[in-house]
């Protein structure tokens, strides 16, 4: 019989990482079966009213950390394992991105304890990158052994490797999304003043609260251009007809843990693509002079990467083939299988007793 993973929370299905998760577990031979709750407030009443179907494994995925409490009650209650894929910090976001409290306020320390509390209930917590890894065991006390690392990656079929456009100008780079202050909208601004070359076309595609402040910013400089956003699955195109993608320039405390969807995409499809240095590549690509690594938080150091790359265009095919086969090497979803079925390995093997599929016995109405 094939074993079940019950996805239990109110998630978006069809988020990219969601899908990449689910694709591999099915690859792995998995059924995936769904609790999807009215509220997550309410979770654990509904649950107990409509009763899920036992599974031999639960898995909450990204974003939701208002449905672990009930997931943790079902996998107690049927001694299965439970893994978590929280994929960002509560704690991090509210007191290092966004700044709500101080970081040594009462409120910081109170949200890293029930974060913290949270993440202990799982048998396995995944990390997107070993230093959010190592976040989570320093900031939010979770033990090594219970952490396992799974790329994000980009979804096969979706984005593969295209031919580079001819390499003439005009030059596109190519930025896209929310907007947020980890992403540096304003480094690339202001390394796109400073060059001040009509040789090159500075894209900003997508939307968020920064949005407004950026356009602002720009004024109007000639060599930016702003984009709205398009749907997700014509997005590979349209990568497609940038010379460059960029990735993520601010010196936020999250550019140092998080490997962003872009960086994936953008390597995916056979791009050349310059981001900043951070820890988050410490197990990957770090150093590979293949990746355009510049300083994050500096104009200066971007608009250079930039003019030296452009300085020499016909080495550009070259780069972004060679990204695809750092992608190949790293990122691939044989590999994302192979790091999956660790962490299946892992939850199932060595924390819980009786973690076989459930006999003619079993019954998730037994107390």
């Amino acid at each position: 019989m094939m074993a079940k993973v019950l996805w239990w929370g109110r998630t978006e299905r069809n988020y990219s990482r969601n899908r990449i998760v689910r694709h591999l577990f099915e690859q792995l031979g998995w059924q995936v079966c769904y609790f999807h709750p009215l509220s997550s407030a309410l979770g654990l009443m509904e649950s107990l009213i409509r009763r899920p179907e036992r599974s031999d494994l639960i898995f909450v995925p990204c974003f939701r950390h208002r449905d672990i409490a009930s997931a943790a009650f079902w996998s107690r209650r049927w001694q299965v394992p439970l893994i978590l894929d929280p994929l960002i910090s509560a704690y991090e976001k509210e007191t290092f991105e966004r700044q709500k409290w101080p970081q040594t306020s009462y409120k910081a320390e109170q949200r890293r304890l029930w974060e913290s509390r949270l993440f202990a209930s799982g048998d396995v917590v995944v990390a997107d990158t070993a230093a959010h890894a190592n976040f989570f065991h320093q900031r939010l006390a979770v033990p090594r052994q219970r952490l396992q690392v799974l790329y994000v990656g980009a979804e096969p079929g979706l984005f593969e490797a295209q031919p580079l456009p001819e390499p003439k100008p005009p030059y596109e780079l190519l930025f896209y999304g929310s907007f947020l202050e980890l992403h540096g909208v304003d480094v690339i601004i202001e390394a796109a003043k400073r060059l001040n070359d009509h040789n090159i076309r500075w894209v900003l595609l997508g939307d968020g609260a920064l949005k407004a402040r950026m356009v602002a910013m720009a004024g109007d400089a000639p060599t930016i251009h702003f984009e709205p956003w398009i749907p997700y699955n014509i997005l590979p195109d349209r990568m497609a007809r940038a010379h460059i993608m960029l990735g993520i320039f601010g010196p936020t405390v999250l550019n140092d843990l998080v490997i962003p969807n872009k960086m994936f995409q953008s390597m995916a499809i056979g791009r050349p693509i310059i981001t900043s240095r951070s820890e988050a590549y410490r197990d990957s690509l770090e150093g590979d002079a293949t990746i355009g690594w510049v300083k994050g938080g500096d104009p200066d150091d971007l608009a250079g990467k930039v003019h030296a790359w452009l300085s020499a265009p016909h080495r550009l095919a070259k780069r972004g083939s060679e990204t695809r086969t750092l992608f190949d090497r790293y990122f691939s979803i044989a590999r994302q299988a192979e790091s999956l079925a660790m962490i299946i390995h892992r939850a199932l093997g060595e924390n819980r007793p009786n973690h076989g599929a459930p006999n003619d016995t079993d019954s998730p109405h037994e107390s």
